[in-house]
């Protein structure tokens, strides 16, 4: 079953120094009947004006991904770490028993736009945890590149840990080609269209996704994704209970 929603459809957020989509129920949009994926609770597309940013503020029994898509985000928090993310990188937290953080904008005039996504861990009260890498672009060229997961062994190396049994995949698909993606029958799936067109099949029918959308699917569904516009299509799909 795969429920498509539009760019269209997500709550927008603009206070001015940060315009927000978000997918999911979330700060001042509430929606009980949307409120979560599975473990996914949100999937936030953030744009941060310059020289802005969160302030420092607290977290516990959270897994947070963060994805760079362009610009630079800041990243320090309470165990010391501070960071300057470029486009590409990805970053894992592990909130666990607690942590502070803020996420802050240093260019003087250029906005980062970055994806959130907020999981809940597979066990509560766990060390924090923090870790990031760039990923590089032939990594993900034409491939489904596993960039976060939980799961471990063979397809996950140079995947950052997180601690939920999920894999986040990040690809570049160019005009044309096409990726397999076969869908366990006890999984769901999150598909987020960053950039380009693509078609989604599956049993259920042919799906056309834009920038800003996403697909929702679950039980067994074998999905085949295609780039069909004339520019390459960005995606995240992640796995997850």
């Amino acid at each position: 079953m795969i429920k498509v929603v539009t760019s269209e459809e997500r709550h927008t957020s603009d206070r001015g120094w940060i315009h927000s989509e978000f997918s999911f129920s979330f700060a001042d949009y509430d929606d009980p009947s949307n409120a979560h994926f599975g473990c996914l609770l949100a999937h936030n597309e953030n744009t941060l004006m310059p020289q802005e940013g969160f302030k420092k503020h607290p977290h516990h029994d959270l897994e947070l991904v963060s994805y760079v898509i362009s610009g630079t985000l800041k990243h320090t928090d309470s165990m010391g770490t501070e960071q300057l993310l470029e486009p590409g990188t990805v970053q894992v937290m592990s909130a666990g028993t607690g942590v502070e953080h803020s996420e802050t904008n240093p260019s003087a005039d250029e906005p980062v736009r970055f994806l959130q996504m907020w999981f809940l861990p597979s066990e509560r009260m766990l060390k924090p945890t923090y870790t990031n890498r760039r990923i590089e672009p032939q990594e993900y060229l034409n491939r489904l590149c596993p960039i976060v997961s939980g799961q471990g062994g063979e397809g996950s190396e140079g995947a950052l840990p997180i601690s939920q049994d999920v894999t986040c995949y990040l690809s570049h698909l160019e005009s044309g080609k096409k990726l397999m993606y076969p869908q366990h029958e006890d999984r769901r799936t999150h598909l987020f269209l960053i950039s380009g067109h693509v078609e989604i099949h599956c049993s259920d029918g042919n799906f056309n996704l834009k920038p800003g959308d996403a697909a929702r699917i679950r039980k067994s569904c074998d999905l085949q994704i295609t780039s069909t516009d004339s520019e390459p299509a960005e995606f995240v799909l992640v796995d997850l209970p």
